[in-house]
């Protein structure tokens, strides 16, 4: 809206207009007001329902799911703080509050002036380089909180000058020592990163048909590498065989699992690899379209990606008749997510891709009989599209040659925490965590965190269990914990991660997350019971069981696994009365009479 508070219908037509007003481009014009005007208001909301001929619920319905569509306007310059495990324990907390005296704007708010708007978000994708941050959309990594006055600073000068950070995400433009994220490969290994032949995969598949495409897959064995390891070759020939005259290739590069960065490595450094794994399942499929569902947070990577679609272009390895082959043409476009964890799950991805709020579907149908639109749909993480370009490049046996019986090939695996060498690593399958841990120094480590929150919580007595999809599976998320470490504590930073982003759907899911979190907070403050200890895992032991989805079923692992592998970090902590209530009222009116005389920041609060 414009200062007077009229609709800017200009931005709402021209966004309509771009994506020819159809129904399943709604994130797309959403995404596009957005950039423009920097908030979904509801007058905007209602505009556009006018012009798409939808309810306004539908519109309402999305905007409101997704954590990076703001409802109300924000500062020139809105800086967005990862909060997690790993970025809370390299000073998050000091960070944050730098910025809150540097810009006069608390946490959740706007500074008076109206230049800066401070958030905490989800894991950023920099867990090997925190404390990090997002400045409109901007990366900022490894901050200190002595970094923070000088940055401000010249934010605050360049406020009327075109060296200003632009106003919305998809852009790095800026005067400031920022954005160069390092990388951090410290392991290449034999397949993604070793002995790479751009183009040579594809250019095999152009000779192969179809069925051979899909039969070479199969015999390597490969399986998602998105962590539920579906074998990719069942995937794509279950696509392929459903009966449609239309199909489509989807890439998930939401890699939003805390601690998880590794394709954010492989988009960077390998992009062609990936595109030509794309390329190949089409060729497989028979499909003419293929999407890259990129989470919001990577936005910055937008402009060297839309480079190589229009390299590759140019090179006929997209479009019509690509390498020469007649009657396969085949095109990617890529799609924003908003921020919203719960669209790394394939069917939340697939209702985000079609314009509506991320929540799972009931299955069956499956994507491969129903996905996209309603077409069958092969939905593969980044890494297995790149993976799936080598072994059509190097053959299924050589594939075969790394890792184990049952996870054949390599892992890339993100490892941040505790460890003097945090960064991305190229593994066989098969390796061990104690192997893991000498790689990156780790010689103190109490647990560590395998597959992210959902994943497994794993204490020193298992450090000879081995990375693999039939032991220890993982989407490649690996944090490493020291001995000064409370693993409780770090339980309830998890548990609180997944009720924020519980999608609401089911009752188990919704409700259970947060009476989870109310539960460990209660233990943590020293007021829990050995009852209070049974009644939580009984009461977990139910979320996993009926929630309706994935985020849910795995919700209660950090609780679970802490419990299993450090009981007496419970026991510890736990009184000798039967009862206890919640919290005292003395303690709390304490509390809150210290924050009123002193003027305490809890940068903690959300």
């Amino acid at each position: 809206m414009d200062p007077e508070g009229q609709v800017d219908t200009t931005t709402i037509e021209d966004a309509v207009g771009k994506f020819g007003g159809a129904r399943d481009r709604l994130m797309d014009i959403l995404q596009e007001i957005h950039r423009r005007l920097g908030c979904l208001e509801q007058q905007t909301i209602s505009a556009l329902s006018a012009s798409l001929r939808i309810p306004s619920a539908e519109i309402e319905d999305a905007a409101s799911f997704y954590s990076f569509f703001n409802r109300a306007p924000k500062g020139r310059f809105h800086i967005r703080l990862a909060r997690t495990p790993v970025s809370l324990m390299k000073g998050a907390d000091d960070v944050a509050r730098a910025f809150v005296a540097a810009t006069g704007a608390q946490i959740g708010g706007t500074s008076a002036e109206g230049d800066f708007s401070l958030d905490w978000a989800a894991d950023l994708g920099m867990a090997d380089q925190e404390p990090s941050a997002l400045i409109n959309g901007a990366p900022f990594p490894a901050l200190a909180p002595s970094d923070v006055r000088t940055m401000v600073e010249e934010l605050r000068r360049n406020r009327d000058t075109t060296n200003a950070l632009p106003l919305f995400p998809g852009s790095d433009a800026s005067g400031l020592k920022q954005s160069r994220i390092a990388i951090n490969l410290l392991g290449p290994g034999p397949v993604l990163f070793g002995d790479k032949r751009s183009g040579d995969g594809l250019q095999k598949a152009l000779r192969l048909s179809p069925e051979e495409i899909v039969k070479e897959i199969v015999k390597a064995r490969l399986r998602g590498r998105g962590g539920a390891g579906f074998p990719t070759g069942l995937k794509w020939r279950l696509c392929r065989q459903a009966v449609a005259e239309t199909r489509y290739v989807v890439c998930n590069a939401d890699e939003g699992e805390p601690g998880t960065f590794k394709d954010r490595a492989l988009l960077t450094l390998a992009p062609d690899l990936v595109l030509d794994g794309m390329t190949i399942a089409a060729r497989a499929l028979g499909a003419r379209q293929g999407v890259i569902y990129l989470r919001a947070e990577y936005a910055y990577l937008e402009a060297a990606l839309r480079n190589e679609l229009d390299k590759r272009r140019n090179d006929g390895l997209l479009g019509a008749n690509i390498g020469g082959v007649n009657d396969f043409d085949f095109d990617i476009r890529i799609q924003f997510g908003a921020g919203a964890y719960i669209c790394g799950e394939e069917s939340a991805l697939l209702e985000s891709l079609e314009g509506k709020r991320g929540a799972p579907r009931d299955r069956p149908p499956f994507p491969t009989d129903r996905g996209y639109l309603g077409y069958p749909t092969a939905v593969d993480n980044v890494e297995t599209f790149a993976c799936a370009a080598k072994v059509i490049e190097r053959g299924a046996a050589w594939f075969c040659g790394f890792g184990t019986a049952e996870s054949a090939g390599t892992k890339l695996l993100s490892i941040s925490g505790d460890c003097p060498r945090p960064g991305v690593y190229e593994l066989p399958f098969g390796t061990t965590l104690n192997e893991l841990l000498d790689l990156v120094g780790a010689s103190d480590a109490r647990f560590v965190q395998v597959g992210g929150p959902s994943g497994q919580c794993v204490g020193a007595k298992d450090y000879g269990r081995r990375i693999a999809y039939e032991d220890l599976s993982t989407g490649g998320s690996i944090m490493v914990f020291s001995a000064q470490r409370d693993v409780i504590a770090t339980a309830l930073q998890f548990t609180e991660f997944f009720a924020d982003e519980s999608c609401g759907w089911c009752v188990p899911c919704r409700v259970g997350t947060t009476l989870l979190k109310q539960d460990l907070e209660k233990i943590l403050r020293g007021r829990g019971t050995l009852a209070d200890v049974r009644a939580l895992e009984s009461l977990a032991r139910s979320v996993a069981r009926t929630s309706r989805c994935g985020l849910g079923q795995s919700a209660p692992n950090p609780i679970l696994g802490s419990m299993r592998n450090f009981p007496e970090a419970y026991e510890a902590r736990l009184q000798e009365e039967e009862f206890l209530p919640r919290f005292s009222v003395l303690e709390a009116s304490a509390e809150a009479k210290s924050i009123q005389e002193h003027g305490l920041l809890d940068v903690e609060e959300r």
